[in-house]
Order: structure tokens, then C-alpha cells, then sequence
């Protein structure tokens, strides 16, 4: 081995062999310097202890002294609410001691009154049977001495009070009836005119045209056509009748029924305006005419329910209402007349506190049967019954339909709201055309009519020329003979008068006895 690694490796096991010593003395060291500071921590731990347990006996005696203090304040407290319990406790029992003492006297007290009111109680029993025989007694004195028991007594009694009663109810009937014949024309007067003030329809009348302007006299030959068939052709479409004659420059519409009318109408303008005038024209033409009425009718129908506010009428009605814008009666529109009348109906209802609607529905339909009585037999007025019947109106609409010409008897108030307002309408100033000349001869006439037969004491025209009341003479005419004097007397109505609708003729025959006291 080289000298130079021995020289090393004896230096590294030199140099271990005094790190080794070195280690060894360091770790002396640090093991006295350990032990050294131990046994200072235990003295100190020792020195805290003895702190620590000198603090805690010092606390403790603090925390016994308190608790001590605590203990005792507690105590003196418990001491004082109890005496104050005690003195609270004893006042209670002294209350209630009083208390009982003043329960003993009332109940004493009452004791004595019970007695009192049963001795009272019994000396009302006495005295109360001591007037029952009394009164046993003194009845059976009086059925002596009357004659009569005491039952035949009470009712001989009832019935001569129900006999002052009934005297003074009639009385009072008679005065109430008195006051009511005063105040009903001022009452009634004061309802209409506050009804036709709050109705503000228009008043106007219309007149079914049934006269067609033509541009020149050639038009009527083209509108007769070759052998006449255009004309025919034009009055088998629509079932009028035309009137071609002198008259320049027109051609007269005639027919009964109003709607015909006014398609014949409609047709023949449109085929003038035209100027292609032959039988399928005039076929095409009626057709387009016919089409155009109709939806003015369902038109009109529908403007008479919105401004009369009715509701849930049936499609079929609509359009009867709608047909009556072509009827006119003495010059006025019955559609228009018919919804014045719902107006007026309503108004007056409102005025009396009864029912708005269905006094306007009522007069809504009131000449609903004007609508069919060119088509069907039978009056306007029975005709309408029908249709109210058939379409599940209500029976006092009914009636007001069957009554507003006094044909039937009213039975309600609504028939009798209807009537007053079909009379303010037909009545009011400008409503109907009619010649007030004309109308007063004919009401004279039909007088003079009745007043001609035998046994007529006299006669009057009434409903505007509707119905002739007649007074018969009872000596002269029998119950049997009424019935041939009224039809006599409607039969020379008929041959000698000419007159819009039906009149009534009422027979009246009244017997009379008359005797005088003296």
C-alpha cells in the first residue's frame, strides 16, 4: 500500500476517532445543560403550583363569603314575600268571612220573602177561586135571566162585532175608493206624461211607395214586352199587379201584401236602370230583389230589438218584426209604431216600479200579427196570439198581445200598460195621416148607423172607430134578440163603410128597477 493512502486513511480514522470524542463531549454537555434547566422548571412548576393553590384557597374563601352573602339575602327575601303571602291570606279570609256573613243574612232574608209569596200565593188562590165561583155564578144568573148559554152569548157577541167590523171596512173601502177616483186621472196623467217625456223616438211615418218612375213612355212598352210576356213574366215572379196607363212617366205598383210590393218594386227600378228587360232577366232580377228585402228585413228586425233593448228573441219573430217595415197603418209605420209602443210600455213600467223589460217585449210585439194578415184569415190581433203561442212567450204577454184593442179582459198590469201606450202612439199629433174630416164622418157615420134600428137608446164609437158601444133599450130588446140587433148592425157596417182592420160592435142591454120611498 502506498505511504500516501495510508497517510489518508490514518487521517480520516484520526479525524473520525475526534469526532466521535467530540460527539461524546457535546452530548455531556447538553445532558448537564438539560438536567440543569429541568430542574429549574420543576422548581418553577412547583413555585406555580403553590401559587396556583394559594390563589384557589383565596377564591375560594372569596366564593364562600359571597355565597354566604347571597344565601342570606335570598332567605331575608323569602322571609318578607312570605309574610306579605301571610298578610295577603289573612285580609282573603277576613273577606271572605264577610262575605259569608252577608250571604247568611240575604239567604235569611230571602227565607222570609218565600214565605211572605207563598202566603200571598196561597190568598190569591183563594181569591181567585172565590171568583170563579163568582162567575160561575153570575153566568148562570145571566143564561137565566137572557136565555141563552154562554156559547150561543159569545157568538151572538162575535157576530155582532163582525158585523161593526164589516160596517166600518166598508167605511174605509168607500173612503180609500173616494180618495183613489180623485187622484187616479192627475196620478195617471203625471205616469204618461213623465213616459212620454223620457221617450225620445223619432215621430215620423212612412208610406209604402208603389209607384215606379220610368225615364220616358217607350220604357212601358219595353216593360209590357212583345204579346205582353215581359209584364207577365214580371207579375208571375213576384205576384203583383202592374198598372201601365196614362200616367206619364210612371207605372203603378199594386198588390195586398207590402214585402211583394216592395220586391216588384225593387226589381222593376233595377230592370229600368238596366234596360235588358226579358223574361230571364226578369227572373234573375226578381231573385236579386228578393234576396236584398229579405236581408233589410232581417236588418230592421235586429234594429227593433238593439234600440228596444230585447234580448233572446227567436230568429222567426225577428224577421215577422223586420216584415212589418213594409206595413203601414193609416199612414204610420208599424214597425216604427211597434217600437214607440215598446218605449212608452217600458217608460210607463218604470214609472209604476214594474217590469221594464217585459213591458217593452210586450210592445214590441203588440202588432206582431200585422205582419201575417195578408197571408193568413184571421185579425191581426188573433193572428199575433198565434205567434206568441207557438214561440213560448210568457202568458201576460199573451194577454197584452189579446187585449190592447179591449178584445179580450186585461188581466194584468203589463196588458194595460201596452194599451195606454198603443193609444199614445196612434194618438200623438202627425202619427197617422187619416183626414181628420174623413175620420170624424166616418165615426158619425157608424152612429148614425146604429142609432137607425129599433129599440137603440144610444151609441158610441170608441177606440178611435175600433169598437161601437151600443145601449139597447131593455123593454124593446130581449137577451135573445142582442145577438141579431149586433149582427145586423155589423153587417151594414160592412156594405156601407170602408174602414182599415175590424170593428167591435157591443151590444149592452141593462135592467133597471126604480122605486122611490117616501
Amino acid at each position: 500500500m502506498p505511504p500516501i493512502v495510508l497517510a489518508i486513511v490514518s487521517a480520516v480514522v484520526a479525524a473520525v476517532i475526534s469526532g466521535v470524542a467530540f460527539f461524546y463531549v457535546g452530548v455531556s454537555h447538553r445532558r448537564k445543560v438539560a438536567e440543569a434547566k429541568i430542574g429549574s422548571a420543576e422548581e418553577e412548576a412547583k413555585r406555580i403550583i403553590n401559587d396556583a393553590v394559594k390563589s384557589a384557597d383565596q377564591k375560594r374563601k372569596e366564593i364562600v363569603i359571597e355565597a354566604k352573602d347571597e344565601i342570606f339575602k335570598m332567605r331575608n327575601e323569602s322571609e318578607q314575600e312570605l309574610r306579605e303571602r301571610r298578610n295577603e291570606t289573612t285580609r282573603q279570609e277576613r273577606r271572605i268571612i264577610q262575605k259569608e256573613a252577608a250571604l247568611d243574612h240575604k239567604v235569611e232574608l230571602f227565607e222570609q220573602e218565600s214565605e211572605k209569596l207563598a202566603l200571598r200565593l196561597k190568598t190569591v188562590e183563594e181569591k181567585e177561586a172565590e171568583v170563579e165561583l163568582l162567575k160561575k155564578s153570575e153566568l148562570e144568573k145571566l143564561e137565566q135571566i137572557s136565555g141563552l148559554t154562554q156559547a150561543e152569548a159569545k157568538e151572538k157577541l162575535l157576530k155582532s162585532l163582525d158585523n161593526q167590523l164589516d160596517h166600518e171596512k166598508a167605511l174605509k173601502i168607500k173612503t180609500y175608493e173616494q180618495r183613489l177616483r180623485e187622484d187616479q186621472d192627475s196620478l195617471a196623467k203625471d205616469i204618461i206624461s213623465v213616459a212620454i217625456a223620457r221617450c225620445a223616438s223619432e215621430h215620423t211615418s212612412e208610406a209604402t211607395i208603389s209607384v215606379v218612375t220610368i225615364p220616358n213612355d217607350e220604357m212601358k212598352g219595353r216593360i209590357i214586352g212583345r204579346e205582353g210576356r215581359n209584364i207577365r213574366a214580371l207579375e208571375t215572379a213576384t205576384g203583383v199587379d202592374l198598372i201601365i196607363d196614362d200616367t206619364p212617366e210612371a207605372i203603378t205598383v199594386s198588390c195586398f201584401d207590402p214585402v211583394r210590393r216592395e220586391i216588384a218594386r225593387l226589381a222593376l227600378e233595377k230592370l229600368v236602370y238596366d234596360g235588358r228587360i226579358h223574361p230571364a232577366r226578369i227572373e234573375d232580377t226578381v231573385e236579386k230583389a228578393r234576396r236584398d228585402v229579405d236581408k233589410v228585413i232581417k236588418r230592421e228586425g235586429e234594429r227593433a230589438e238593439l234600440e228596444t233593448g230585447i234580448t233572446g228573441l227567436h230568429p222567426d219573430i225577428v224577421k215577422l218584426l223586420g216584415k212589418l217595415h213594409y206595413r203601414t197603418s193609416y199612414g204610420q209605420n208599424v214597425l216604427d209604431h211597434s217600437i214607440e209602443v215598446s218605449l212608452l210600455s217600458g217608460a210607463i213600467a218604470a214609472e209604476l216600479g214594474l217590469n221594464q223589460t217585459e213591458a217593452r217585449r210586450a210592445g214590441l210585439l203588440h202588432d206582431i200579427g200585422k205582419a201575417l194578415d195578408h197571408e193568413m184569415e184571421g185579425s191581426h190581433v188573433e193572428l199575433g196570439v198565434e205567434v206568441a203561442k207557438r214561440y213560448k212567450e210568457n202568458s201576460r204577454i199573451i194577454n197584452a198581445i189579446e187585449a190592447h184593442h179591449g178584445d179580450v179582459e186585461a188581466k194584468s198590469s203589463l196588458a194595460y200598460i201596452v194599451m195606454a201606450a198603443d193609444a199614445i202612439s196612434a194618438a200623438r199629433p202627425g202619427a197617422r195621416r187619416e183626414n181628420v174630416e174623413n175620420y170624424l164622418k166616418r165615426l158619425e157615420k157608424l152612429e148614425e148607423i146604429a142609432n137607425s134600428f129599433d129599440g137603440v137608446d144610444s151609441s158610441y164609437a170608441i177606440q178611435a172607430g175600433r169598437e161601437l158601444r151600443i145601449m139597447v133599450k131593455p123593454e124593446n130588446v130581449s137577451d135573445d134578440s142582442m145577438a141579431v140587433v149586433a149582427r145586423d148592425i155589423a153587417n151594414r157596417i160592412e156594405s156601407e163603410l170602408s174602414y182599415p182592420g175590424q170593428i167591435k160592435v157591443n151590444v149592452i142591454r141593462e135592467s133597471r128597477a126604480v122605486e122611490y120611498a117616501k
